[in-house]
């Protein structure tokens, strides 16, 4: 900062560094508009692990249908391992506002306060790359505290519906989410897509939901059902599992057993759905 400060006083402004993480190649006037999605896709901090999964998860596509632009105000909810975060938050630094939905430091759940604390962490080790991303309360032990009305742009939820329905939240979370966003604001949805058949209430063990039964109580929150996407559908998931959905990568919860078919399979059949609030 020191040497761009000194550079700037030797005769006209310097153009910002790129992100950290960016190619080395990427050009002045790229790194003054800020890295497309295809761009921040390629950074240097995705690891191998999480490039491998683009190819079932399909970043760039379901952001693109998602209606995501660099200068929007984005909300994550429960962003886990901050797989999409480290997409996202590259993407909108500068231009934009990531606004990340996690537990509460001290929740009464070990689990949610050992996941929201290792989020804290990456986003304290990665502050550089990430630029300033905000957190706001999303804790089954705690509640839900989104933000403020009419503030967000558009809302993201990665597989994790079948959580909030299990813990009893969902609810309480899609009715947040309705206040929060904007009027024509867009909400969208990812999450593991059950069987002909089968019941919500089945989910509860194998982590697939319905997707008519989504759309209703999405719909029932208030919201519009705008488009749906096969993006992310994945046909040779039969949705029949001993351990559901964490069957499959990357979880495979059954250990060796079975674990070349369901590397085969890849991971879970999926909906993706954009709903909008009433404008």
């Amino acid at each position: 900062m020191l040497a761009l400060a000194l550079a700037s006083g030797c005769g006209g402004a310097s153009e910002p560094p790129p992100p950290e993480g960016a190619s080395a190649s990427t050009s002045g006037a790229e790194a003054e508009r800020g890295p497309s999605l295809a761009e921040v896709l390629r950074m240097a901090h995705r690891s191998e692990a999480n490039r491998a999964r683009d190819r079932y998860r399909h970043p760039e596509e379901t952001l693109a249908f998602f209606g995501v632009r660099p200068d929007m105000t984005v909300l994550e909810l429960a962003p886990g391992g901050g797989w999409y975060t480290e997409i996202l938050a590259p993407y909108l630094r500068g231009r934009g506002r990531l606004v990340e939905a996690i537990p509460a430091a001290d929740s009464e759940s070990e689990y949610q306060r050992n996941s929201g604390n290792a989020f804290r962490a990456q986003l304290e080790e990665r502050a550089a790359l990430y630029g300033p991303v905000e957190t706001v309360l999303l804790d089954p032990t705690r509640g839900v505290q989104l933000g403020e009305s009419g503030s967000i742009d558009a809302v993201l939820t990665f597989r994790n519906l079948h959580n909030w329905y299990t813990a009893g939240r969902l609810e309480e979370v899609l009715r947040e989410v309705f206040r929060v966003l904007k009027p024509g604001g867009v909400f969208g949805v990812v999450e593991h897509r059950a069987g002909e058949g089968a019941s919500a209430e089945a989910g509860r063990e194998s982590g697939y939901l319905p997707e008519a039964w989504v759309i209703e109580q999405i719909q029932g929150a208030g919201f519009t059902l705008e488009a749906r996407s096969e993006i992310n559908a994945n046909p040779a998931d039969t949705h029949e599992h001993p351990n559901g959905v964490w069957s499959l990568p990357p979880a495979l919860r059954g250990g060796d057993v079975d674990r070349d078919a369901f590397l085969a399979i890849g991971e879970s059949d999926r909906m993706t759905l954009r709903f909008r609030k009433p404008d």
